[in-house]
């Protein structure tokens, strides 16, 4: 019998063997590469931690926890109770007495955690080579990056360890791992999803996501997970919306117009826009990526630095060279430059506004190109900045976006896209994907 992989086949797994949690648990465990060879983890729960979460479930209606028995994995950056929260950094951990809001959440409605996941050091990265633990390994093709920052969320997914795991968001870290090994990853609406009890990296941007092997599985953890939280100061109460799903109107970028782009992946990304339903209509790029460009050229950085700044002025040594020369330059930004770039910020999203009522969903390549583990050392900074071209904007544009595999480039290498709608569309968007997929919308 082939193992697992989405929520129902370890729901299915979970009932047929609830009466020994013993059982359950070292099923689980035994179920992970016992070396770790693609460096997924920072911490593995033990056998008996994982029992008492079964334990706790065994009696539980499963009417009641629509995730009754399902195994996940948590980012590192995003507390679980009892657990050490490092963000990537040994020297940083604290161990946190109560999880956070959306794994609270997910706990309650059955699912049970079973490790905390490699990231690219205080989320700050999307490559997933930026971590003391080790790059995380691709699970499709080793030579190349997994992507990150969530690295280790994703391959978790695609090993088929857990059906799904969080990882966060502030400039792509939920969506590019995805494209990088052909998982579906959401980042739902800024302030849906409860960010109370995750470890800042931009505040007013970050947003808790979700890898899962397909989009029905990421709108059933969305069910669960998005909910207004008065604890959380950025939290939002968003008004879900809708919009014909079956005669959606889709967007698209000229593929031939995109910079940065090679041409593997130019080739694939064109031929996902000719088979697009319907009569898709062109958008034009320039106030996306201008947006884009704000994030890091700009001084959302100093964001970052308000973050984490304290403890690198403490503890420099404790960084990633890469990471913190990146923070570091957050501290050189004048308030000025931020208003400046809020002015303009306010005036792209004026034009963006615009495209939206031409278009329910903007589809888009979720990276240029995908690059080797070499190609990442040689110059750590070019190549995480290019594979955020498509990413960046989504968050200072406040809108919500899930990212789906889209076959095989020429040379073999997966291929992505990311589907965006407006804040509070996550749903409808959801929905949307899961049609362009040909997967059941219920």
């Amino acid at each position: 019998m082939t193992s697992p992989s989405t929520i129902a086949e370890f729901r299915a797994a979970f009932e047929a063997r609830r009466p020994d949690p013993a059982a359950l648990a070292a099923e689980l465990v035994d179920h992970w590469e016992p070396d770790d060879e693609h460096r997924v983890w920072i911490r593995r729960l033990e056998h008996q931690e994982i029992v008492a979460h079964i334990e706790r479930l065994i009696e539980v209606d499963k009417t009641s926890a629509p995730l009754r028995g399902v195994p996940f994995a948590i980012k590192d950056n995003i507390d679980l109770a009892g657990v050490p929260t490092t963000a990537g950094c040994p020297d940083y951990a604290y161990t946190p007495v109560r999880s956070a809001t959306v794994v609270e959440r997910l706990v309650a409605a059955g699912a049970i955690p079973v490790g905390k996941t490699n990231m690219d050091q205080f989320a700050t990265g999307l490559v997933g080579t930026r971590s003391p633990y080790g790059a995380v390994v691709n699970a499709l093709q080793p030579d190349h990056v997994s992507g990150g920052s969530s690295s280790g969320s994703a391959v978790a997914v695609k090993l088929g360890l857990v059906a799904f795991a969080l990882g966060t968001d502030t400039a792509g870290s939920g969506r590019v791992p995805a494209a990088f090994n052909e998982l579906v990853g959401f980042k739902p609406t800024r302030g849906w999803w409860s960010t109370r009890g995750v470890v800042p990296a931009c505040r007013t941007l970050d947003c808790v996501s979700v890898f899962t092997q397909t989009v029905g599985d990421a709108r059933t953890v969305a069910r669960v997970a998005g909910s207004f939280d008065e604890a959380d100061p950025y939290a939002r109460r968003i008004a879900l919306q809708d919009f014909d799903e079956e005669a959606a109107r889709i967007g698209f970028f000229d593929p031939y117009e995109l910079p940065h782009v090679d041409e593997g992946y130019r080739a694939c990304y064109a031929d996902f826009v000719d088979r697009l339903p319907g009569e898709p209509i062109r958008i034009d790029h320039a106030p996306f990526l201008e947006a884009a460009a704000l994030l890091y050229d700009g001084p959302w950085l100093a964001e970052r630095y308000a973050a984490i700044g304290c403890f690198l002025e403490q503890h420099p040594e404790a960084f990633h060279p890469v990471t913190r020369r990146v923070i570091a330059a957050g501290n050189n930004l004048s308030a000025v430059a931020c208003f400046r770039a809020q002015y303009r910020l306010a005036m792209l999203k004026r034009e963006v506004e615009r495209a939206f009522r031409r278009v329910d969903v903007l589809a888009l390549p979720t990276v240029p190109r995908i690059y080797t583990l070499g190609e990442v050392e040689a110059d750590p900074f070019g190549t995480n900045a290019r594979l955020g071209t498509f990413t960046n904007f989504v968050n200072l544009l406040d809108l919500c976006a899930v990212a789906v595999p889209a076959g095989r480039c020429s040379a073999g290498l997966p291929f992505g896209v990311t589907l965006t709608s407006p804040a509070g569309f996550d749903f409808a968007l959801l929905n949307a994907a899961a049609r362009l997929l040909g997967e059941v919308v219920d």
